[in-house]
């Protein structure tokens, strides 16, 4: 089989806990098995595979636990829980795409890089959180959490209220050459969960652990780039890229160009807590020399590859 280069598939945090369920891992197993349609038909067209994925939810949850116990056991600072959790739901990926393609007779191992990704200690970022974390609130419940714990919030796209935390820009990749050698070795690899964990670079040139999140769309495509990918899919809750989302005239959109969708992007089409940062790495991509990039929904990922599905964002 021809080799059709590396595709980056992003799979977003709330794909994995759908909207109504409580996120038991019972449920994230389930919703990872019914999205692996797309990626065991991207193996069989003959690309080489990296899987990222959120964790929003899942990240939020554990600061919750965290709280809970403080008086119990040690804080966990939020690298750490990013790590924590990116092992938790690539353990969950790999198991569930293992099973499949022994299913399917492909015999490709499955491999799960804890990521770390650089930010700049001084990106303003660290003193305006942006980032949604958790759960959704009700106003009263966001309000009365900021009252009581301190935390940042602020109404996610119309659909409630959430924790935002700080989240920096991603430079680069740690794990970079790991990833490339294991793709060249015929491996499927999982990396750069929840955007992977955020570490700032001392003088030295040592690693420490910084107190925020990165973006898993940016930080998806800054690895797309740094391993030379020809394609970035981002997956989703809706099948198209809106514009005017859920208001009267909303109208989804199936092909952009860079140069449009930095115009609407910067028209404020696309919140920042939502569809911008999947925009924002589009165009990112593109411009560092990628082919194509896509936003689709979970379950249509053969439809957007074959271009009758998702939005199509391209240089021209």
């Amino acid at each position: 089989m021809n080799d059709r280069g590396v595709v980056v598939i992003a799979l977003g945090g709330n794909a994995l806990i759908l909207e109504g369920q409580r996120g038991t891992i019972a449920e994230q197993f389930g919703n990872i098995r019914k999205s692996l349609d797309g990626i065991v038909y991207c193996l069989k067209q003959g690309y080489r595979v990296v899987i990222t994925h959120g964790n929003g939810p899942q990240v939020g949850n554990m600061l919750l636990m965290v709280e809970a116990s403080k008086n119990q056991v040690p804080e966990l600072p939020l690298e750490v829980c990013v790590a924590d959790t990116g092992g938790e739901i690539g353990y969950m990926i790999q198991q569930s795409l293992t099973n499949r393609l022994r299913k399917e007779g492909l015999d490709r191992c499955v491999v799960t890089v804890l990521t770390q990704v650089v930010v700049d200690g001084n990106d303003r970022a660290f003193s305006n959180p942006t980032k949604p974390i958790g759960s959704f609130l009700s106003k009263e419940e966001a309000e009365r959490l900021h009252q009581e714990k301190g935390w940042h919030v602020a109404e996610d796209s119309h659909r409630g209220y959430r924790r935002v935390v700080a989240s920096p820009n991603p430079l680069k990749i740690v794990e970079e050459r790991a990833v490339k050698c294991l793709l060249d070795a015929g491996d499927i690899v999982i990396a750069a969960g929840g955007g992977g964990i955020p570490v700032v670079q001392n003088e030295d040139g040592d690693l420490e652990g910084a107190d925020v999140v990165i973006d898993k769309d940016l930080a998806s495509s800054v690895l797309a780039r740094d391993i030379g990918a020809r394609c970035l899919v981002m997956l989703t809750g809706v099948e198209y890229v809106f514009l005017n989302f859920r208001q009267p005239n909303e109208r989804a959109v199936k092909s952009l160009t860079v140069k449009d969708a930095q115009k609407y992007l910067e028209e404020g089409h696309f919140p920042p807590g939502s569809m911008g940062p999947k925009i924002q790495a589009a165009i990112n991509f593109l411009n560092w020399g990628g082919e194509t990039a896509i936003v689709a929904s979970i379950d249509k990922v053969q439809e957007a590859l074959e271009g009758t599905a998702g939005t199509r964002i391209t240089k021209d």
